[in-house]
């Protein structure tokens, strides 16, 4: 029985748009130059910051992240980078009865940014505060540790992307979601091998209610 649910966060509650414009912005080239770049390393099945990599080689990114930071153009995020069925979704599984987490591959900055927003969550968590990312197996350990629950099987854990997301989260004993959202998510939502490891395929957050009443 699924006792928490817990939710990627890029593409998975919030857009990556204005994410990747700003570093679109920050380099100097086109947003769609980038944009393109993105979808083409996704393609490959490589990391997206190889778009980056691209563009710029030589990159520092940590480096790169702190110079925007003191110019002023750094992470933002606010109500408009949600999907329209974040919130009600969320609040619902928690009316449930269900604990409800955010866990991903994001920043420190992005935590704080996360925290701010409020959501109907029990708590936020980003690989920059627990020093280890997806898809490593102790990212989800923590995870499974902040689901506060007898059994990784108990944890549903949500995601678009199949490498960082339903691959690892299954390996560990997490029961797993594929949502059909963002480049990754609609690039294999119909892989035959993304669906045979996914417990369950969703095309909105708002399915997760009758998943885990079911």
């Amino acid at each position: 029985m699924i006792k928490c649910v817990a939710l990627d966060i890029g593409e998975t509650i919030t857009r990556d748009d204005r994410y990747w414009s700003a570093w679109a912005d920050w380099l100097h080239v086109p947003r769609h130059t980038l944009s393109a770049l993105v979808g083409a390393v996704v393609a490959q099945g490589r990391d997206n910051a190889d778009a980056i990599r691209l563009l710029r080689p030589e990159i520092d990114l940590p480096a790169e992240y702190e110079e925007r930071e003191a110019a002023g153009q750094g992470e933002r995020l606010d109500e408009s980078d949600l999907y329209e069925d974040v919130r009600p979704a969320l609040a619902a599984l928690r009316d449930a009865g269900v604990r409800v987490v955010v866990a991903g591959n994001q920043t420190s900055r992005a935590g704080e940014l996360l925290r701010a927003l409020a959501l109907p969550v029990d708590a936020v968590a980003v690989s920059g505060e627990w020093g280890v990312a997806k898809p490593d197996a102790e990212f989800f350990l923590r995870v499974v540790d902040l689901a506060a629950v007898a059994a990784p099987s108990a944890v549903l854990y949500v995601g678009d992307h199949p490498v960082n997301d339903v691959y690892p989260a299954r390996a560990f004993g997490l029961s797993t979601a594929h949502i059909r959202r963002g480049p990754w998510g609609n690039l294999w939502a119909d892989d035959p091998a993304v669906r045979a490891s996914a417990d369950w395929s969703i095309d909105s957050l708002t399915q997760l209610v009758d998943i885990v009443s079911g």
